[in-house]
């Protein structure tokens, strides 16, 4: 999944943002309000972090441009203000969560988690394919109940296909949905991460199956056919 975080105190942005890197979510992280409309505006993203004391426009002006156009993209207010009225005014302004800084950044995790694991949201707690088991929270993956040992990028990756089981996703939509635009993909990142998911998962008798479709994409199917 992935995310838009935006945020003027570039130290605050790169500590935040690998920490939920660590935690499976790809993330553009930007520093003002144009910059923050602009990428929202030319990717789809899954939530929409953003500070409100921006250095070339306010946040909730940002908030409103970009719900103008995409309205169902859920949005965490981070931010310093800390007044009821503030909180008022960044929630009616439609943000889905206000969190004051400072905060811990599990803190934030969770936050993210839970609007995304509301209705019409990208995210549920466990997911199931054949015999495999998905801990989104804790990271974990077991299949037949014993414990899989994956890299971060293969987790990133099975969990895209368990919440898109049954549909064909291409390359592109892969790559869009699990790399940030500072973190570009090698050019054949995805054919090898996929390899090595499909071996490994093979390796503990998994019972779902990762199909390629040459030239269009690949989907997971849960009986192994």
């Amino acid at each position: 999944m992935r995310l838009l975080y935006v945020e003027d105190n570039e130290r605050l942005a790169q500590n935040t943002s690998a920490s939920l890197r660590a935690n499976g979510f790809a993330v553009d992280c930007v520093h003002s309000g144009e910059d923050a409309v602009h990428s929202a505006r030319s990717y789809d993203y899954d939530a929409i972090i953003l500070d409100l004391g921006l250095p070339d426009t306010d946040g909730i002006s940002v908030l409103k441009a970009v719900k103008s156009v995409k309205s169902q993209v859920p949005f965490i207010i981070c931010t310093a203000r800390d007044s009821l009225e503030d909180r008022i005014n960044g929630l009616d302004a439609g943000s889905d969560d206000y969190l004051v800084k400072p905060f811990d950044a599990a803190e934030l995790l969770a936050r993210v988690r839970a609007v995304l694991r509301r209705p019409g949201g990208a995210l549920g707690v466990w997911l199931a394919a054949g015999n495999i088991v998905f801990d989104t929270v804790g990271r974990t993956v077991e299949v037949a109940g014993v414990q899989a040992r994956l890299s971060r990028r293969e987790l990133d990756l099975l969990e895209l296909f368990m919440r898109r089981k049954g549909r064909i996703l291409s390359k592109d939509a892969i790559e869009n949905a699990l790399y940030g635009f500072d973190e570009p993909p090698t050019p054949n990142a995805i054919e090898v991460a996929t390899h090595r998911l499909r071996k490994k998962l093979g390796d503990l008798d998994a019972n779902v199956a990762i199909h390629t479709l040459r030239g269009i994409g690949y989907f997971l199917d849960d009986d192994g056919t």
